[in-house]
């Protein structure tokens, strides 16, 4: 057994133990596994344990894995009646004006977008050929000056355009809240995330009920997933430190 794979089962006996506590159902919970800076031989390991969601921060060098792994599955011998598995790339980090097009041509998740000009450009440039991006959008939850994401008093105004949108499906919102001191105070972050959540889900702007709260990481999923996280984006505790 690699290090990535014992890593891997852990972090899974850690959302179990997590969703039990909470009184939910461990599949209510989705793990991303972030392989930024992690090569493709890391996302492979992974892979064979079964993982098929992956996170990138930074876009070119998550574009590269993409095309990493796309030849590495194309090479290996088919299977009867086994498809090659497919895997899901979240784009996870801010992303630019300039760099658009390549999110849009490469992954399947932005869980990042915090300004309609970019969700504009991601709708524009998204291939034809390929399904809809999944969009979550980013949420400065705690109002950290250096932080990405759109204030939580102005959500609904951006979520009502961008669920709008051709080539889009706005599926949830993603927030990184500063470290908390303990449990409790990392609940009480999480829970306002939670409470920004259910207020657009009630405001009646969307045409679609969202379905996705992206929060919590290796130091704090525990806490995220008693406040309702539905997906949790961990890096460390799978791949190691950087």
């Amino acid at each position: 057994m690699t290090m990535i794979v014992r890593n891997l089962q852990q972090v899974r006996d850690r959302i179990t133990t997590a969703c039990m506590a909470a009184g939910r159902k461990p599949d209510d919970v989705h793990l991303l596994a972030v392989s930024k800076t992690f090569g493709a031989d890391a996302v492979i390991e992974a892979m064979s344990d079964g993982q098929r969601a992956f996170g990138e921060n930074y876009i070119a060098e998550g574009v590269e894995k993409i095309l990493a792994l796309r030849a590495f599955q194309s090479a290996q011998p088919a299977q009867p009646g086994v498809p090659p598995a497919a895997l899901e790339w979240h784009c996870i980090g801010p992303v630019q004006s300039n760099k658009t097009r390549l999110v849009a041509e490469h992954f399947d998740w932005v869980q990042s977008v915090d300004r309609l000009k970019i969700a504009q450009r991601l709708s524009e440039q998204r291939p034809p050929h390929l399904p809809p991006l999944q969009i979550c959008l980013q949420v400065n939850i705690d109002g950290g000056a250096n932080k990405s994401g759109v204030a939580p008093g102005e959500l609904q105004a951006l979520a009502g355009e961008v669920a709008h949108l051709p080539n889009l499906v706005l599926r949830g919102i993603m927030a990184i809240p500063e470290p908390a001191i303990d449990f409790v105070a990392a609940c009480a972050l999480h829970a306002r995330t939670r409470a920004v959540f259910d207020q657009l889900n009630a405001s009646g702007v969307l045409p679609l009920r969202l379905d996705t709260l992206s929060m919590g990481m290796t130091a704090d999923l525990e806490a995220a997933i008693h406040s309702g996280s539905t997906m949790v984006r961990v890096g460390t505790a799978i791949f190691g430190g950087r």
